[in-house]
């Protein structure tokens, strides 16, 4: 052990050296194993978030702290990525700062810096990217790129014990993905969206209701505005919405119907009621339940298909089937309810990480580099290497498996969902 820390405590030249002989990571991985965690700083900025959060290898969380865009693009009518690049490098540092205070850290605590590469928007990504790097080449720390949608589908596991492999729902207002999670980076993709993501559809529904006129919905995201209205909705039958993609036996998901129905819905109250300017509609809260209804109704059949799909070709324990759902749109407990009204049909498990872990935040980036550490996967430490680490806006999760879905041609009874039954009491 004596050995092992003074290879450690030597200067940077020599670490160097000894590197290249596999010694220094030899020492250092016995060092960690013997005698405490590592610790993973994570950086998230992929879209309006800006989350900074350290977390060591036993899962706990050291500190975190966040900034969040959402007031400011609400009065914007939606994200947009100049501005919100520029927010995050108005706040990264100050952000920065107050994590590693939260944690009563510095950097020479940190064992390796994790960062959000991929997907998201291009700009805020290179913000966050391009201070990790600084990060890293300052304090020569190693470097863990990370896949925002893997990170949230493995949030779960920080609080709850989820072993693979795991049936995962990811809903978002950029992502509406069903996959089977195998390991740590081993996805299959069962269906995706195939034009909008559900938080994009709330979120335009919303804005078209002008729900941020609203003072109670003012501070709120477009979905979280949707679901409180709803749960006021006395005749949540009144407006009818088409049954989604019914007759594709798929996994795969569609909610530019929907949307474009709802908007239908309100320009022919707007004109019933002669509404202008800012007038709020007072049937609002009724067209809020019929959408959100159809939306959730959507994304159960298709999991429950999902579902089907993995019982046949018995890609499940039977004794351990477990959903997870994470992403933005999870903290919606209307959906939520509805998921585990057809878990508990299905003998499945549903696992939802708590409300501030389901949107970006820099836990759960930090988690995904806590779990790649553990087991050297995607570990950069060669400043080389390091340097040409780059963003994009687009990367697939795992393999996509949507076509042999489709091939099983799965029809059923599915569960059927009812407004009054999935309203809180």
């Amino acid at each position: 052990m004596n050995q092992t820390r003074q290879l450690l405590g030597l200067p940077k030249f020599f670490r160097r050296l000894c590197k290249n002989h596999n010694l220094y990571d030899c020492a250092k991985r016995h060092l960690l194993t013997n005698e405490k965690p590592a610790v993973i700083l994570g950086i998230e900025t992929s879209c309006d978030e800006t989350g900074f959060a350290i977390v060591d290898t036993s899962g706990k969380i050291l500190g975190e702290a966040l900034n969040s865009q959402l007031v400011h693009h609400l009065h914007l009518g939606g994200i947009n990525p100049p501005v919100a690049r520029d927010l995050h490098v108005r706040n990264i540092d100050n952000i920065y700062q107050e994590c590693l205070k939260s944690a009563n850290m510095t950097m020479n605590n940190i064992d390796a810096v994790a960062v959000t590469i991929h997907p998201g928007l291009v700009m805020p990504l290179c913000v966050g990217r391009d201070f990790a790097l600084k990060l890293s080449r300052e304090f020569d720390k190693p470097l863990i790129p990370i896949h925002h949608m893997k990170a949230h589908a493995l949030t779960a596991r920080i609080s709850e014990k989820v072993d693979f492999p795991f049936l995962v729902l990811l809903i978002s207002g950029g992502h509406c993905i069903l996959a089977l999670v195998q390991s740590i980076e081993d996805f299959k993709i069962l269906g995706y969206t195939i034009d909008d993501a559900p938080g994009e559809a709330l979120d335009k529904v919303s804005r078209r209701l002008k729900m941020e006129k609203i003072p109670e919905y003012a501070k709120v995201s477009g979905g979280r505005a949707i679901e409180m209205a709803a749960m006021k909705a006395d005749k949540p039958e009144n407006f009818e919405f088409p049954t989604l993609m019914s007759h594709y036996r798929n996994c795969k998901f569609s909610f530019s119907g929907v949307k474009n129905k709802a908007r239908m819905h309100i320009i022919s109250e707007e004109k019933k009621h002669h509404i202008q300017g800012d007038e709020i509609l007072p049937s609002i809260n009724n067209i809020c339940a019929g959408f959100l209804l159809t939306v959730t109704k959507h994304l159960c059949l298709r999991t429950e298909r999902a579902m089907e799909f993995l019982r046949k070709q018995e890609l499940l324990p039977e004794n351990n089937k477990t959903l997870v759902v994470s992403g933005g749109v999870a903290s919606n407990n209307f959906i939520a309810k509805a998921l585990e009204k057809i878990c508990s049909h299905h003998d499945y498990r549903l696992v939802r990480p708590p409300p501030k872990l389901c949107s970006d935040n820099g836990i759960m980036i930090a988690w995904n580099g806590v779990e790649k550490y553990k087991i050297n996967s995607g570990v950069l430490r060669d400043r080389s290497e390091i340097d040409k680490i780059d963003v994009t806006p687009k990367m697939p999760i795992g393999e996509d498996w949507s076509e042999r879905v489709t091939k099983e041609g799965i029809k059923r009874k599915w569960v059927k969902l009812k407004f009054h039954d999935l309203v809180e009491s």
